[in-house]
């Protein structure tokens, strides 16, 4: 089957997969071994049973080549995957795709591959649930760091398909300036070190991505300072400071060049209120890390 264009490459994630075969197969499925002839062919129909995004049926053939060459993906009519991968459907039973083979290993598979199904797809959904609230807004949704380990490439493609934009990959590639490396600084001489610590970063790579983290209004003043274009992080601030650090950087003439992100806490019922401040970013860990699975099952034809 095609792939979106943005889906993790196999040689990406193969190693996730066969760590998750590993775990739940080790050398044998006891119950298919028993119960189950060797030379049976089945058919199983994976079935979106909830409303919300559809996320991951890429994975879906590339699992099958990991547990046997044998099992084949299909299409169901009218149900291409460049049709539902992505998409939000308020349909109650969604089919997805078919997978045909050897029997025995179609069964073996069927929980590794609903289990990123409905990881991935709940990513993708609460974080459509996030975009949805802030529909109106100059506000966008960002993911942070806070994924599951082993699977962040897959978690913040998921992210993408619900509509919301990625933060940095990992620490190699982008700078955070913390309130933890910047706890000893004294505040007036913030915007030297920050400034220091920034030309350092610009002079191995101009286009690395760089942010800072301020926990006060004193702090938004003195990071502002800084020259050049970076995204300062407005941490676990409430909604009136936020406004005023909006009005303070559009006062200083910063705008377009200081982007303002929201972070800490954020949740369903505030992420509105947040929007309308005026930044324009929103950090949203729940998107990840606490995104409740997505109901996917796999039905067996006789």
């Amino acid at each position: 089957m095609p792939m979106p264009s943005d889906f993790p490459k196999f040689e990406d994630i193969r190693e996730i997969i066969q760590l998750a075969r590993r775990e739940d197969l080790h050398d044998d499925d006891v119950t298919s071994r028993l119960m189950v002839a060797e030379d049976a062919i089945g058919v199983g129909t994976l079935l979106q049973k909830e409303i919300g995004v559809t996320c991951g049926l890429p994975l879906v053939e590339m699992i099958c080549r990991v547990y046997d060459e044998r099992l084949r993906v299909e299409p169901i009519p009218g149900f291409h995957l460049d049709i539902i991968e992505g998409r939000y459907s308020d349909a109650r039973t969604l089919p997805l795709v078919r997978i045909r083979g050897p029997l025995r290993s179609l069964l073996s598979a069927e929980r590794v591959v609903l289990n990123f199904l409905q990881h991935l797809s709940g990513v993708a959904t609460q974080t459509h649930r996030f975009v949805r609230r802030i529909a109106g807004t100059t506000a966008q949704i960002y993911d942070t760091r806070k994924t599951l380990p082993g699977l962040r490439i897959l978690d913040k493609y998921a992210v993408r398909c619900g509509g919301g934009h990625n933060y940095r990959i990992g620490l190699y590639d982008g700078l955070l300036i913390k309130d933890n490396h910047i706890a000893a600084i004294p505040l007036k001489e913030l915007t030297s070190y920050l400034s220091q610590a920034i030309a350092r970063s610009r002079s191995e790579s101009p286009d690395r991505f760089i942010e800072i983290e301020v926990d006060s209004l004193e702090q938004l003043r003195e990071a502002m300072k800084v020259e050049g274009s970076y995204v300062i992080l407005l941490d676990n601030m409430d909604c009136p400071r936020m406004q005023t650090a909006v009005e303070l950087r559009d006062r200083a003439g910063k705008k377009g060049k200081v982007l303002l992100e929201a972070s800490g806490g954020v949740t369903l019922e505030t992420v509105r209120p947040i929007a309308l401040t005026g930044v324009d970013r929103i950090a949203v860990g729940a998107i990840t890390h606490s995104a409740p699975a997505l109901d996917i099952s796999m039905d067996i034809e006789k």
